[in-house]
């Protein structure tokens, strides 16, 4: 059986106008004609053809192509060998470049410059990635996800540390207030409540009272959040923005 130029072109995702240049400088010439002198390809002919495309999306020219391919010295079997380790190398190169790819968005993402062993050891297997995408969609144009950004790209792993201790301690203090029974109302939760501001400020973006405010709300109203605080002690998220806005109107009045 054989086959017409356009057939080939259509087996091998090709233009007809590469067929012919390959016939032209010898690469690849078709074993037969027609009775009116079109090309008309073989099985073997398409052999050679897969042989060619596979070395040409390896990004060898065309003359080291031919060389390889009219080594007498080479078998089929061999150039098979030969193909099979150059894509194992070139698959490794690429997920090797991917990782990096995917690396330095994750890093413009949330404007985290640490190694992949230090992300490990200041996040574990949280990923801080994990809402980066709905948060740029929902604040990404303001100015505290801008200063926020600009921040996070500045922090060193030791500041990632310094940063989440100084959370965790927070937390520990929080927790004990509640446990005795302090009101949101109270001195000691809306002292903890403006320490909470003045973390934000100093750490992320500048967090006015109104904007304050704002996040307390969304602290009950978006179920991550609550359980995120709630984690730290039953009822906290509601606790926190109750002092949150106690905190607010007596500094604010």
């Amino acid at each position: 059986m054989s086959y017409s130029v356009g057939q080939v072109a259509g087996f091998a995702a090709v233009t007809v106008r590469t067929l012919h240049h390959y016939d032209d400088i010898g690469l690849l010439v078709p074993s037969e004609r027609s009775h009116a002198g079109h090309r008309r390809y073989s099985d073997g002919d398409l052999d050679r053809l897969q042989q060619i495309l596979f070395y040409r999306e390896l990004g060898f020219p065309l003359d080291e192509v031919a060389a390889l391919l009219d080594d007498p010295d080479t078998d089929p079997r061999a150039h098979l060998r030969r193909q099979h380790d150059l894509l194992t190398a070139r698959i490794e190169q690429l997920q090797k470049m991917a990782t990096a790819v995917e690396q330095a968005m994750e890093a413009r993402t949330m404007g985290i410059n640490l190694t992949p062993e230090e992300r490990f050891e200041v996040f574990g297997d949280h990923d801080p990635e994990q809402y980066a995408e709905e948060a740029e969609a929902r604040w990404g144009s303001t100015d505290a996800y801008a200063e926020s950004q600009r921040r996070a790209a500045n922090y060193t792993k030791d500041d990632w540390k310094r940063m989440q201790d100084e959370g965790a301690e927070w937390g520990e203090r929080y927790k004990a207030l509640m446990t005795s029974g302090e009101p949101p109302t109270g001195e000691a939760a809306m002292e903890l409540a403006e320490e909470h501001r003045r973390y934000l400020g100093r750490w992320f973006y500048e967090c006015p009272y109104e904007m304050h405010q704002c996040l307390g709300d969304m602290y009950v109203a978006d179920e991550r959040f609550t359980a995120f605080y709630d984690a730290m002690h039953p009822g906290m998220a509601a606790h926190l923005r109750d002092a949150i806005v106690a905190n607010a109107a007596r500094r604010t009045a």
